[in-house]
């Protein structure tokens, strides 16, 4: 059993919906407080109510410093410290090479990257003052892993995160603060409710499980690396996807009947 994180105080971006907002539920049943960032301040204060008393909702954008620094800074004004930090912002466009312009490119970098960097700078004071802290980045299988048509970018920009991941936690290791990575594989949220059954049933059928994952795996792996027992754990990334990753091709799948 972990030791409680209660009392604890944890930023999620991106919390509006999805796995972010798995996350940020999954640490308030923890009993942490919880600030929900998003960039709809009535999406965020909905979510926060989902959870209780001890959350609020906090609208910003993380692609942007100055947001970042409001965020950190009111999580502090409202609970006095900051703890954890779940970096999970981010947008997955699809526009295949041949179409993508610059402004695409730029734009899931700006959301995905960028937004990592800010938001973890930012939170590095507190983290510092309150003598440890936990950040986990929110990254996935496609760009570290797999690849798939339309998403260059956003496979760059996930990418990108784990290579910042691993010199961040060579630099904030002599402050007590890991660095780590959570990278999903296909997980149901809000955004595959209308593509049907048999598209999920499709994407189901390449994963050695069987299923697509949910929010709340996610959360777990996220509330596992924020807790003491994962103390001596930092600059790693875990794949939570059911096995998505592991068969050489659909043969292999194929052939466990």
């Amino acid at each position: 059993m972990l030791a409680s994180l209660a009392g604890k105080t944890v930023i999620v971006t991106g919390a509006s919906r999805g796995i972010g907002r798995g996350i940020a539920r999954r640490f308030g049943a923890a009993g942490l407080n919880v600030l929900v960032v998003s960039r709809n301040q009535s999406d965020a204060d909905q979510v926060a109510a989902e959870i209780g008393d001890h959350a609020s909702g906090f609208r910003a954008d993380v692609s942007q410093a100055e947001d970042c620094h409001a965020m950190a800074a009111a999580a502090v004004a409202r609970y006095g410290q900051i703890n954890v930090l779940c970096a999970n912002a981010g947008i997955f466009p699809g526009v295949k090479l041949a179409d993508m312009t610059a402004a695409d490119f730029d734009h899931v970098i700006a959301s995905n990257l960028r937004s990592t960097f800010l938001s973890v700078s930012a939170v590095i004071p507190a983290m510092t003052k309150a003598g440890s802290g936990r950040i986990i980045l929110t990254s996935s299988i496609t760009g570290p892993i797999t690849g798939y048509p339309g998403w260059a970018h956003y496979g760059a920009s996930k990418a990108g995160q784990l290579g910042f991941m691993r010199t961040a936690a060579i630099e904030l290791a002599p402050r007590n603060i890991t660095v780590n990575a959570v990278l999903p594989g296909n997980i149901f949220t809000e955004g595959l409710a209308d593509v049907g059954a048999d598209y999920i049933a499709k994407m189901a059928d390449s994963i050695p499980q069987k299923r697509l994952g949910t929010p709340e795996d996610i959360a777990n792996a996220a509330l596992f690396f924020a807790s003491e027992e994962a103390a001596y754990i930092t600059g790693q990334a875990l794949s939570v996807d059911g096995g998505q990753v592991l068969p050489e091709s659909l043969g292999a799948l194929e052939a466990m009947a």
